[in-house]
């Protein structure tokens, strides 16, 4: 495949991404947090499994030798990173959620380095710094002196703890995802993860009530866009270009999430400008290429 339609496919995740920040509205508006993310995963993963057994994976062997390990990854990556998500994008805006997620590929670098032993690079010990010092930025509202009194959006907070779980999934991810039939991997991940969520759903208060027109709308482009496509693409790129230059794409996802929000008329404050411009050059000075690697190529 030619690069440029990978650079393609992979600019088209991070726009499917962005737009979730902003999708979350209307779904939330009609659905509890936890039906919310139970549907998106249950419809994500149907299509999703219907992909991998069209494409010949046997995904009935697949579980019989990997259960364990995509429960732990459906855990990790679906409930709990939707869980706190949702919960989160009721009462913060989608700007400063997709700002806060964009330090996620440091924050990875470094659970990576603490849990694997993976060597950390001067250059992440000084951007993963800079990077929460953009988030504190973005959810102190350019006020510093907040944080030091703890008047923080408590969904600020809560995708806080989205993005450590969503760095405990890259991590685990790492460690113990099995190597062949990807796609099939990530359909069964996220199979065990949708019907973790679903139990989750019917075990709590919020009641399930059918969506509205316009809900349902953004629930079927999160789930469609959002969730396979997204993970498909995202999945080509790193076949194709390797996890390192596949991740400078998470830059993009905020971005997006910006243009998306302003175009609907939710233009961003200048503490999330300033803060988004703090975390996307920390970010981007990790994920570039070194002077010896670029000399090498």
């Amino acid at each position: 495949m030619p690069v440029n339609r990978v650079y393609l496919l992979l600019a088209i995740s991070a726009f499917f991404w962005g737009a979730n920040f902003v999708l979350a509205g209307p779904v939330l508006a009609d659905l509890p947090p936890s039906w919310a993310g139970a549907l998106r995963f249950l419809f994500g993963a149907a299509l999703m499994l219907a992909i991998a057994y069209q494409q010949g994976d046997d995904l009935v062997v697949l579980v019989r030798r990997h259960a364990p390990i995509y429960l732990l990854l459906g855990v990790l990556g679906v409930v709990g990173f939707n869980l706190f998500f949702f919960q989160a994008m009721q009462s913060t805006s989608a700007d400063s959620g997709a700002l806060i997620m964009a330090t996620n590929p440091l924050l990875t670098a470094l659970l990576a380095a603490v849990l694997l032993g993976e060597r950390v690079s001067v250059r992440h010990l000084i951007a993963l710094p800079v990077a929460l010092l953009g988030v504190a930025v973005v959810i102190s509202q350019g006020d510093l002196a907040r944080l030091a009194h703890l008047q923080v959006a408590t969904g600020d907070l809560l995708m806080l703890c989205a993005n450590l779980t969503w760095a405990l999934y890259n991590v685990a991810t790492r460690r113990f995802m099995p190597q062949s039939s990807p796609l099939g991997n990530t359909a069964l991940m996220m199979t065990a993860g949708a019907l973790v969520l679903t139990a989750v759903a019917f075990a709590g208060d919020a009641p399930f009530v059918l969506p509205g027109t316009h809900a349902a709308m953004a629930l079927v482009i999160m789930v469609v866009g959002g969730t396979v496509l997204a993970y498909l693409f995202w999945g080509m790129g790193i076949q194709y270009l390797g996890a390192g230059r596949t991740a400078l794409f998470l830059n993009l996802v905020p971005v997006f999430a910006m243009l998306i929000s302003g175009m609907l008329g939710s233009l961003p404050t200048l503490a999330q400008v300033t803060g988004g411009l703090i975390v996307l050059a920390a970010v981007t000075l990790v994920m570039l290429p070194s002077r010896q690697k670029a000399a090498a190529t």
